[in-house]
C-alpha cells in the first residue's frame, strides 16, 4: 500500500504564475494563516481568444486543506459577476446561499482561471508515490462564474529531482498531463496552462 506523504510545510507568503498556452496572463496569490486553516487571496488577469478578463478570489481552507468557502469576482467586457460558495467540509455546498446537491462529495474548489487551486487536492490528499485518488471539485468557470461539478483524478508518480509529480486527468475536457509541484504543494508546471514565476 502506498505510504502517505508527511504534511507539507506552511505555504509561502506569496506565489505567482505566468499563464501561457490556452491564454496569456498572470496570477498572483497571497497566503495567510488562520486559527483554523488558511486564507488564499489572488488575482488573475488574462487575454484568451482575443478577449480580456480578470478574476479575483478569496478561498478559505481548513487545517486539512478542505475548502470551506470561496468568494470570486470576475470582470470582462460582459460586465462584473460575483459568486459566493460555502462548504461544510463533508462534501455539501451552497452556491449563492442555495443548496447545490450537484456538488455533493466535492471537497475542493477549482477555478478555471487559477493555477493555484490545483494545490488544494494535492495538499489535502497527501498521497505517497503510487497513490491515486478521485478528487471531484466545484469548478468555477472564468468568464461567467458558473459552478459545475468536475470529475478529476490524481496519481502520484515518481519524483523528479526535488519535485513531486502527479498524473492528472479531467475526462470532461479529455485532458491529461503530468503536474509538477514544489515542497509547499504548489504547482510549478501545468503544461499548456501555467508556470510558476515566484
Amino acid at each position: 500500500m502506498p505510504h502517505r506523504t508527511p504534511p507539507r510545510r506552511t505555504p509561502p507568503v506569496t506565489a505567482a504564475w505566468q499563464h501561457r498556452g490556452s491564454r496569456d496572463g498572470f496570477e498572483v496569490a497571497y497566503f495567510r494563516s488562520l486559527p483554523d486553516g488558511y486564507r488564499l487571496d489572488g488575482r488573475v488577469t488574462a487575454v484568451e481568444n482575443g478577449h480580456t478578463w480578470a478574476v479575483d478570489y478569496t478561498i478559505t481552507v481548513d487545517t486539512a486543506w478542505t475548502t470551506r468557502s470561496a468568494e470570486i469576482t470576475g470582470r470582462s467586457t460582459a460586465g462584473t459577476r460575483h459568486v459566493l460558495l460555502g462548504a461544510d467540509g463533508a462534501g455539501h455546498w451552497r452556491v449563492g446561499g442555495e443548496a447545490a446537491p450537484h456538488l455533493d462529495g466535492c471537497l475542493d474548489v477549482d477555478l478555471e482561471a487559477s493555477a493555484l487551486t490545483n494545490a488544494l487536492p494535492v495538499r489535502r490528499l497527501a498521497l505517497g508515490v503510487g497513490g491515486r485518488a478521485a478528487a471531484p471539485a466545484a469548478y468555477v468557470r472564468a468568464l461567467d462564474l458558473t459552478v459545475e461539478r468536475l470529475e478529476q483524478h490524481y496519481v502520484r508518480i515518481a519524483d523528479e529531482s526535488s519535485h513531486q509529480r502527479y498524473r492528472y486527468d479531467a475526462p470532461a475536457f479529455d485532458f491529461e498531463c503530468v503536474l509538477a509541484y514544489d515542497e509547499f504543494g504548489l504547482v510549478l508546471d501545468y503544461p499548456g496552462i501555467a508556470v510558476r514565476r515566484a
